[in-house]
């Protein structure tokens, strides 16, 4: 598709996905891969955090949820930055090379999802058969394969995302 037959929000998508402002955060495959592992454990930590504050009602839970929750934004951001927006894009905006690595991306993500899911499942059912009772358990595991359902594609295309090419 032509740049003329991109509607304006889809160049200034462009244009911010674009931008290289946080390029050192993920100029080479080991700082994207740290960049990831950050986003991960910071996903992870937000959401123990919210399940804490929601069960136990804590405060500190609350407040470390909410510190957590810029820096976890500007992570995504630089993930995003470092795909340039392979997954925030419209599909018209993307030439055929980054549709097709999007599909495949897709694809990876899936299918760790369901792994992950199916391993949450068994842990729930194994709970529940050791005598435990499993509604809370359940709940968690749920929240948590949301979560990873709707972060794991941008954690792959982060850890797929190639170097820049060096300049001549």
């Amino acid at each position: 598709m032509t740049n003329a037959q991109l509607t304006r929000y889809d160049r200034r998508m462009q244009e911010i996905m674009n931008r290289r402002e946080a390029a050192p955060l993920y100029a080479t495959a080991g700082r994207r891969r740290v960049l990831v592992a950050v986003h991960v454990l910071m996903t992870a930590a937000t959401v123990t955090a919210g399940l804490v504050a929601d069960v136990g009602g804590s405060m500190v839970a609350m407040w470390v949820m909410l510190a957590l929750v810029l820096p976890w934004c500007i992570a995504t951001g630089a993930i995003n930055a470092s795909t340039r927006g392979l997954l925030e894009l419209r599909r018209r905006a993307l030439d055929e090379r980054q549709r097709a690595e999007r599909s495949e991306v897709l694809a990876r993500a899936h299918r760790i999802t369901t792994g992950l899911l199916f391993a949450a499942a068994g842990a729930v059912i194994g709970y529940g058969l050791a005598g435990g009772s499993t509604g809370r358990p359940a709940l968690m595991a749920l929240v948590a394969g949301v979560i990873a359902h709707w972060l794991m594609p941008m954690w792959v295309a982060g850890l797929r995302a190639q170097d820049e090419p060096d300049d001549e």
